[in-house]
């Protein structure tokens, strides 16, 4: 039988968690066109996401330009693409842990495989701490759009470190721009700077001409 306080912290992460904003059932899918800027490199091309979460990269020859939007979109989608609070973490039981100067409650999980760990303020999740093999990230949440149907994360830092030493390998600040487009929300602009090797590289993301697939 789960204590009270697991009670509780379940309750205040599901509610976060639930907070998200997400694309509904009728989501249609989308195309838009998209410009990656790296440095002095520019690349155009095409994009597509289906009703079922397809996502198609075409118009730059790039191999590895093309696969690095592709992951991107990838990435986004799972953030957007809804799902059940049981499905995602039915499994897991919750505890409260510390609060921090901001107000941030943690929120500790067992029965995740990559050991993941939470902080939640203002009914949104504003960090995340995982481990995935040899790679262990945290992420942190510092602005959000309010959708008026859920927040969208638009300004996280996310900092990679070797789970054995904890040295920071990589460290990647975000800043997204999401715009309405008929009933959704869809991302206009990425921004991602990345400090890693003591350089400093910042590439820019745009999508042009967003428009939703008919529905089926």
């Amino acid at each position: 039988m789960p204590t009270t306080s697991a009670l509780d912290a379940q309750a205040l992460f599901r509610a976060a968690y639930e907070n998200r904003y997400t694309w509904d059932e009728h989501f249609p899918g989308f195309t838009a066109t998209v410009k990656l800027i790296d440095g002095e490199q520019c690349y155009e091309g095409q994009v597509k996401v289906t009703a079922d979460y397809t996502v198609e990269v075409t118009g730059i020859d790039d191999e590895q330009v093309r696969e690095s939007l592709y992951n991107q979109l990838r990435d986004v989608i799972v953030h957007r693409k809804r799902n059940s609070f049981e499905a995602a973490h039915g499994k897991n039981t919750f505890s409260i842990g510390a609060t921090d100067a901001s107000g941030a409650v943690e929120i500790l999980v067992s029965g995740d495989a990559m050991g993941s760990n939470y902080k939640v303020r203002d009914n949104q999740i504003v960090y995340v701490s995982r481990v995935m093999g040899r790679v262990a990230f945290a992420i942190t949440h510092r602005q959000a759009l309010d959708t008026g149907a859920g927040y969208i994360s638009t300004n996280y830092v996310a900092v990679f470190r070797n789970p054995e030493t904890n040295e920071v390998v990589r460290q990647m600040e975000f800043e997204d721009t999401y715009v309405p487009v008929g009933n959704y929300y869809l991302m206009r602009q990425q921004v991602v700077t990345t400090h890693e090797g003591g350089t400093t590289s910042t590439v820019k993301i745009c999508f042009d001409d967003l428009q939703l697939l008919p529905a089926a």
